[in-house]
């Protein structure tokens, strides 16, 4: 019987912080691309061409609150997608559509992090009143989380997340992020790297 291999995905190559020019035996890497659609899109080709057994998104987030600080390392629980629009009324949601994806790779998979929920709103969120505001529903920031594991669970592959913070959402985000991201992603690949995860079962 052949193994299906893994699969690790990223938004783009330096989150990959180099496991994309020299992947662990038994793993296919990827970029999704940037924001929830164009990752789901992408998420969704590269599941049907590369076949894996399960899938793991790493990369970078925004902390909501002070449950996480920069350089701390999270596995994401579950990607909600979310919109400061819904919550304040200004617009909704159809009551079929669905707005939240857990993490299924634990299993097949266990990620040593703290677990904590994503959000995935539309935008970047710029303000520490929106902060304040969705930290009532996760902890943490992303763009593309909902749209890799909503591809995930069409497939019916196992998927997780593991990410870094490199921001503290609101006003400063964007020039925190630039600083931070690189190093976080490093630091980020070499804890998974010293758990065993990219080790071959």
């Amino acid at each position: 019987m052949t193994t299906r291999p893994s699969l690790l995905l990223a938004a783009f190559p330096p989150e990959l912080a180099g496991m994309d020019a020299c992947p662990p035996p038994g793993w296919r890497v990827g970029c999704t691309g940037v924001g929830a659609l164009t990752a789901a899109v992408a998420t969704a080709r590269l599941l049907t061409a590369l076949k894996p057994g399960r899938v793991l998104f790493v990369g970078t987030c925004g902390a909501y609150d002070q449950r996480l600080a920069i350089g701390d390392c999270l596995r994401a629980s579950d990607a909600l997608a979310i919109s400061l629009d819904v919550l304040e009324g200004r617009a909704y949601l159809p009551e079929s559509e669905v707005h939240r994806w857990p993490a299924t790779l634990a299993s097949v998979l266990p990620i040593p992090f703290p677990p904590m929920s994503v959000a995935v709103p539309p935008g970047i969120t710029r303000t520490l009143a929106g902060a304040l505001r969705l930290s009532e529903f996760a902890a943490a920031e992303h763009l593309e989380l909902t749209g890799v594991f909503a591809a995930c669970h069409g497939a019916g592959i196992p998927c997780g997340a593991a990410l870094a913070v490199a921001n503290q959402v609101g006003p400063e985000a964007h020039g925190q992020w630039l600083e931070n991201h690189e190093w976080a992603s490093r630091a980020l690949m070499q804890a998974l790297k010293a758990e065993g995860i990219f080790e071959a079962p």
